[in-house]
């Protein structure tokens, strides 16, 4: 009875569960290898059964599944957002490749169109008036192989005096006082100046005589950039053809039909 009295005893000095002090936190120390987690788990365990009764519990395992339940739909939860970041990037990304390919596109198209409006353009040449010039909205001029001669329709009534006309090298400027020029560019070819004169015609038109410096040359415009004839189509008279010496005739020739060879054609 004394034996049995005495385990009582201290069975009594043992603090109860309920009656215990709180419990410190204990130092856990472990090494995860993400190639094999399992060994890390089973540290843990065996920490958890040392220092408590946690796994003897009845709801150990289920506590535990739950736990690992958790996990696993924290887990799916950050994969899933992080696919859907992904995702959105790479079409953010294809998106932006689309509008750039869209954009380069475009800018091919419009580069393509203005090439074809430029070879429109050049390749336009019109056909030559009468004196192998051409009529354009504001004036019109004619042409031989040694001068060009400009007709600029001006108010009837207008006098020299109101006339502002500048004749360079390779310049025309051409109008009337106070007003804006009627012809302001570059030359197709150069002229010799002190062989050029400008007068009024009838009070009604201004007349400008241009000797050209290279006189074996039909021009395609008076000034660049203004409509250009197709100099192939000039007709010049023939009494002035056959006025020119062979050599030169030749050559005018050539520059009417370049496709013909007239090398070994007999000049009259």
């Amino acid at each position: 009875m004394a034996i049995i009295s005495e385990f009582q005893e201290d069975e009594a000095k043992k603090p109860s569960p309920s009656s215990s002090p709180a419990s410190k936190p204990l130092l856990f120390s472990a090494t995860l290898d993400p190639s094999n987690p399992v060994v890390f788990l089973e540290e843990v365990f065996d920490f958890i059964g040392k220092e408590s009764d946690f796994l003897v519990t009845e709801n150990a395992d289920k506590e535990i599944a739950a736990i690992v339940r958790a996990a696993k739909e924290k887990s799916k939860k950050k994969a899933e957002e992080v696919a859907r970041k992904v995702e959105t990037k790479n079409r953010e990304v294809k998106e932006e490749k689309e509008i750039k390919k869209e954009v380069k596109k475009e800018a091919m198209e419009v580069n393509k169109k203005e090439d074809t409006k430029d070879e429109e353009t050049s390749s336009c040449s019109r056909v030559p008036n009468k004196g192998n010039g051409l009529d354009l909205e504001n004036y019109s001029w004619t042409q031989s192989l040694h001068e060009v001669t400009v007709n600029i329709p001006v108010p009837s009534g207008t006098r020299s005096k109101l006339v502002a006309c500048e004749i360079k090298k390779n310049h025309l400027i051409v109008g009337l006082k106070g007003q804006p020029p009627i012809i302001d560019g570059e030359l197709f070819q150069a002229v010799k100046p002190d062989d050029c004169y400008w007068s009024i015609e009838d009070n009604r038109s201004i007349s400008i005589l241009l000797t050209k410096h290279n006189q074996m040359e039909w021009w395609k415009s008076l000034v660049k950039g203004d409509p250009e004839i197709d100099t192939q189509k000039v007709e010049p008279e023939n009494s002035k053809l056959s006025d020119l010496d062979p050599e030169t005739r030749q050559t005018v020739e050539k520059m009417m039909h370049p496709e013909m060879d007239f090398s070994k054609a007999k000049l009259m």
